[in-house]
Order: structure tokens, then C-alpha cells, then sequence
């Protein structure tokens, strides 16, 4: 989505969106590979809305 002062801003689509395990594939697996091939990046944040998914994983917290 953008990268501002080495903090690659990211929107995960298709299965990843809303999937309980979109924090760990994105922190071992995408951000590992961004950082090896870009070193001027140094931070990875999901921006994703996890909730509006077709057939989200991700529940939020009841209030």
C-alpha cells in the first residue's frame, strides 16, 4: 500500500484476509523476505481490515 521512512505498509488480499494466521505468515515469511531483499525497509504493518473478509477466521473481541 505505501512505505514511509522504512515501514512498508501492506494490505493482505484472498485467503490471507481474515485468517487467524495472517500475523505469522506475514512476520515469518512475508516481512523476513522484504527486509532480506529491501535492507532500507525495516518494518512491516498489516493494514488489513481482517473483518470484512467473505468467510473471515478472525473474530474480534466481544465488548
Amino acid at each position: 500500500v505505501a512505505v514511509e521512512q522504512g515501514t512498508a505498509y501492506l494490505r493482505l488480499g484472498g485467503g490471507c484476509q481474515g485468517c487467524a494466521m495472517a500475523t505469522v505468515t506475514l512476520s515469518q515469511g512475508i516481512e523476513r523476505a522484504i527486509i532480506q531483499a529491501l535492507p532500507e525497509i525495516t518494518n512491516v504493518v498489516d493494514v488489513t481490515d481482517h473483518q470484512s473478509g467473505t468467510n473471515p477466521y478472525f473474530e474480534a473481541a466481544k465488548k
